[in-house]
């Protein structure tokens, strides 16, 4: 059993004027629309829109029951599979590569922008990326708003929902899945001081996900907000439910109820 680890506070919490607040995100807003790289992001979104439509999808999310995921099954099923944030801290563990990537907190981009800037894996980043991963044929830039609606459409802007997980499933509905299964998401993380979305220093080793160096040797990350994640899988339940789609909680154990249960191997195995 893995020791107790303190994380330590970098900062309290900060009252941030909310018009200052407010003009820094229109200011955001018009940088990026001016972008090229909006266009051409934009494009590439588009392109994607319905095509694949029916069929079934896996999002790998970064839990520790990850690693009891089947992924000879998983390459073998020839399902579109999304990997997220750090995945490729399991390449070393397995064969198995995701269909595509996505990542868009600004911490987990800067610290994996090594492996981002070589990969030829499509990916999906936070238009913030920039400053770390500069344009390749491969990427596609994602731009967030604080509008907190389910994007049927990601072509403009959509809403993060605090975890990269509800980020896949609109991506995934973007793109038409029919059908869309989460593996490895424990909805869980322990050994944890701090309030929701703190930034905080990584200890020694990382007890809440599938690699022990996902988030140690004195990192930074930003804790979670189980709650109001909550409210962003209530969201996508809805609108898939509503547009006859489905979303399967496939992970092994863990602590998110939302979504239907169903074993990976039922899902992957139906016509």
């Amino acid at each position: 059993m893995m020791e107790e680890q303190e994380i330590p506070i970098l900062q309290g919490r900060q009252v941030v004027n909310p018009y200052f607040k407010a003009a820094g995100l229109i200011l955001r807003r018009l940088g990026w629309d001016l972008n090229p790289e909006s266009w051409r992001s934009r494009w590439r979104l588009a392109a994607l829109k319905n095509r694949y439509q029916g069929q079934k999808a896996v999002i790998l999310c970064n839990g520790p029951s990850l690693l009891k995921t089947n992924f000879d099954a998983l390459a073998a099923s020839g399902v579109y599979t999304f990997g997220l944030n750090k995945i490729n801290l399991l390449f070393e563990k397995t064969t198995f590569r995701p269909s595509c990537i996505v990542a868009v907190n600004e911490l987990v981009i800067q610290q994996n922008a090594p492996f981002y800037n070589q990969t030829e894996i499509p990916l999906f980043l936070d238009s913030r990326a920039l400053r770390y991963v500069p344009r390749r044929s491969n990427i596609t830039y994602l731009k967030e708003t604080h509008y907190k609606v389910f994007a049927r459409d990601v072509r403009m802007s959509l809403y993060y929902g605090h975890t990269v997980t509800f980020v896949a499933i609109q991506l995934a509905y973007h793109m038409g899945f029919e059908k869309v299964a989460l593996i490895g998401c424990d909805h869980s993380f322990t050994h944890q001081k701090g309030y929701a979305n703190q930034t905080v220093v990584a200890g020694d080793h990382d007890p809440n996900h599938f690699d022990p160096t996902y988030f140690a040797g004195g990192v930074k990350w930003q804790l979670p907000d189980l709650f109001q994640s909550e409210v962003a899988y209530r969201m996508a339940r809805e609108v898939f439910e509503a547009s006859g789609r489905e979303i399967y909680n496939c992970t092994e154990g863990g602590k998110l109820e939302i979504f239907q249960r169903k074993p990976l191997m039922e899902f992957l195995q139906e016509n």
